[in-house]
């Protein structure tokens, strides 16, 4: 077991055996030039995709959650349809929506085919994520940001893969089932009965080795020492208690990149601190690291 963010979380060890029987699948999921994940994610993805189960993604911000099902949807030549969940998000919009307004306005000027509700009849992410002529990637993004029962709500139409329009009594059954990805970032703890149908994932912060790795994706000719003593800043700024918004792996690569237009020397990095507020974001954050390198 290893512990995050005060959870703990159980570590697998994915043998390749595991994953030989997706070895020569088109559905294995890679990473790509613009995304690099762990073998451990890799086939996290794998294994929700194989079992045809939706893969929740947690972890802290800034660590690629999202991004997650833009790289899988690259990899597999699929179609990414997402649907960004806030805080007055209600599970039926993701199905559908009936415009009577729309419908009343048109009845008003006469409009022709007010009588046939169909036309009235707007799928949301999830019913064209299940309409689609080919299987895409459905994101559903930070659902911790919807109400405690919206997960609930979802549990048929995830778990069956269909849902029914009381207005045309028709009902709207995936032709393909789509590869659904969710993202967390833990805001809110989310219903056992909805963890049971997933596949869960927490993707961890990315050591130096992983960190490098997804730099050069980004920038395949920084300096080698730019990118050693900004990495080296970077984890020392990450292992300061005080600081409370620890900068993520978007920060670094956007300080690598202000440091290479500046063309900043790096022998002073952490005395100096160029460009600091491309990864520090608060003024507590700010103070905090003013008295340290003072």
């Amino acid at each position: 077991m290893r512990m995050v963010n005060g959870n703990f979380y159980p570590i697998f060890t994915f043998e390749r055996s595991i994953l030989i029987s997706m070895s020569d699948n088109k559905t294995t999921f890679t990473s790509t030039s613009q995304y690099v994940a762990s073998k451990e994610l890799l086939a996290s993805v794998n294994v929700a995709v194989a079992l045809q189960k939706p893969l929740l993604i947690k972890g802290e911000p800034g660590t690629g959650k999202t991004m997650l099902a833009q790289a899988v949807a690259e990899s597999l030549g699929k179609k990414l349809v997402i649907w960004n969940i806030k805080s007055t998000t209600k599970a039926q919009e993701g199905l559908y929506v009936y415009d009577t307004i729309q419908r009343l306005y048109d009845g008003q000027f006469g409009e022709e085919g007010v009588d046939d509700i169909a036309r009235y009849i707007k799928l949301g992410k999830l019913g064209e994520a299940f309409d689609s002529e080919e299987q895409v990637v459905l994101l559903i993004d930070e659902i911790d940001k919807a109400d405690l029962e919206f997960p609930n709500d979802l549990l048929w139409e995830l778990d069956q893969m269909e849902f029914y329009i009381h207005e045309t009594k028709r009902t709207v059954k995936a032709k393909h089932r789509p590869i659904v990805i969710i993202t967390s970032n833990a805001e809110k703890e989310l219903p056992d009965a909805f963890l049971r149908r997933c596949i869960f994932h927490y993707i961890e912060f990315p050591n130096a080795e992983l960190m490098e790795e997804i730099v050069k994706t980004h920038y395949p000719d920084v300096e080698d020492k730019l990118l050693k003593d900004a990495m080296e800043v970077f984890y020392w700024i990450r292992s300061i208690k005080d600081i409370r918004k620890k900068p993520s792996t978007s920060e670094l690569i956007d300080w690598i990149n202000a440091l290479q237009i500046g063309g900043i020397p790096t022998d002073r990095l952490r005395e100096e601190l160029p460009f600091v507020g491309v990864v520090v974001k608060k003024d507590e954050d700010l103070e905090t690291l003013k008295h340290r390198v003072d």
